[in-house]
């Protein structure tokens, strides 16, 4: 039997930690460690000018939870430095409300989590929900369900050095999911923009806002994907090296 552990970067109270949790029992003894409110887009943030508090309670099941002021890395940390009596043989991120594709993996503070696992040397699994505007919010107990075999497909075969896998759900029920695909990181299209306002004493201030990001729906990717209404699976990797750039840098005589 294994431990898992579940974190994620929407607060323990987001519902998708108990259909997580139920889930996964039948693999082993399952901990949720979260933070103690949203941290989305706060990429892999550590907190390191400040305290932390950790409080500690259960869900109905008994599962144990415990929820910090920091942030999801600092969930994962704080685990494993000793907040959590057995160290995990897997952290599962999620399941996040909203997908997390393409460039959305740099400021996602779901991944973020899934990072600080692989880091330590952890299989880690990111998961998250695309939704859409006034329509389908995604199924979590069949998310959890899916989730679930694919950590004891990971428990089975191990994930390489540096790799973690970044799942994502399209907006679809159940019954419309057109299967799994294998994908690669997507390219995302934003479309921020910058929002400028006044104060009651007439001081600026400023917003980062604009629609929601796109990107190219190309064949194998994770974008693509979704769009087609498949399940993404993403193998990622921390080493970001351009190995490519390696041997043209190396003609620079720097």
């Amino acid at each position: 039997m294994s431990h898992i552990l579940l974190t994620n970067d929407d607060g323990y109270q987001a519902p998708a930690l108990p259909a997580l949790a139920r889930a996964f029992a039948p693999l082993g003894a399952v901990t949720i460690f979260a933070p103690d409110h949203n941290w989305s887009a706060a990429g892999h943030t550590k907190t390191m000018h400040k305290p932390l508090r950790i409080n500690q309670t259960a869900l109905p099941d008994g599962t144990p939870l415990f929820y910090t002021t920091g942030t999801p890395s600092d969930c994962v940390g704080l685990a494993l430095l000793g907040m959590v009596p057995t160290w995990p043989d897997l952290v599962v991120s999620g399941i996040n409300q909203g997908s997390n594709l393409g460039h959305d993996v740099t400021y996602s503070g779901t991944l973020a989590a899934a990072m600080e696992a692989t880091v330590y040397g952890i299989p880690a699994i990111a998961a998250s929900q695309h939704s859409v505007r006034d329509g389908f919010q995604g199924d979590l107990e069949f998310a959890a369900g899916f989730l679930a075999d694919l950590a004891r497909r990971v428990l089975v075969h191990g994930l390489p050095k540096n790799c973690f896998l970044n799942v994502n759900f399209p907006a679809t029920p159940p019954a419309q999911v057109k299967g799994v695909q294998i994908t690669r990181q997507g390219q995302s299209v934003y479309h921020d923009v910058l929002i400028k306002r006044h104060d009651p004493k007439g001081r600026p201030y400023y917003w980062i806002g604009g629609d929601p990001p796109g990107g190219d729906p190309a064949e194998g990717t994770d974008i693509g994907a979704i769009a087609r209404g498949y399940i993404s699976v993403t193998p990622l990797n921390l080493d970001m090296t351009d190995r490519g750039q390696l041997t043209e840098l190396a003609k620079w005589n720097l």
